[in-house]
């Protein structure tokens, strides 16, 4: 009598191998010129690179870069929902003046029903505290070093 055989079938694969999904994205960077670019990038290094570089030391590039920098290190600390709502309020602004409407002077009468507008002085009392706030930042000193106010810790750049 014959043994059985000990045969276990290897399951046909589903999923993409790495070497499948690199060929894939050599193509695909091929087809649309990216090789093409980028081995000319590399044959004229020493051109491009000294441009760059001549670009960057200048005073104007290092300014926008820390401004860039700054920027993003502002607009890290303030949470989405809140950039969203200053913004969109911005918008809203924006689409009221672009309406162009010019009301008539309210008058000595009109100015006094102003004057006791509870929902005025709900929408205005934010707005004169944040143009307070943002007269007070003002009139600081700008810092020498923004990383150092920003992070706390000394810097050398």
């Amino acid at each position: 009598m014959a043994e059985p055989l000990d045969f276990k079938p290897t399951p046909a694969r589903t999923e993409t191998t790495a070497q499948e999904e690199w060929e894939r994205l050599l193509d695909t960077l091929h087809r649309h010129g990216v090789l093409r670019l980028a081995n000319d990038l590399v044959a004229r290094n020493q051109d491009i690179a000294a441009i760059v570089v001549k670009g960057l030391e200048t005073e104007g590039a290092r300014n926008v870069m820390q401004n860039v920098s700054a920027l993003a290190m502002v607009l890290g600390k303030v949470p989405p929902g809140a950039m969203y709502k200053f913004a969109e309020a911005l918008r809203e602004a924006a689409a009221v003046l672009a309406e162009g409407r010019r009301d008539a002077a309210p008058g000595v009468r009109g100015v006094y029903r102003l004057l006791n507008d509870d929902e005025l002085w709900r929408t205005l009392t934010p707005l004169a505290r944040a143009v307070g706030t943002f007269g007070r930042a003002m009139a600081r000193p700008s810092p020498e070093k923004p990383i150092v106010a920003h992070s706390g810790k000394p810097s050398d750049a």
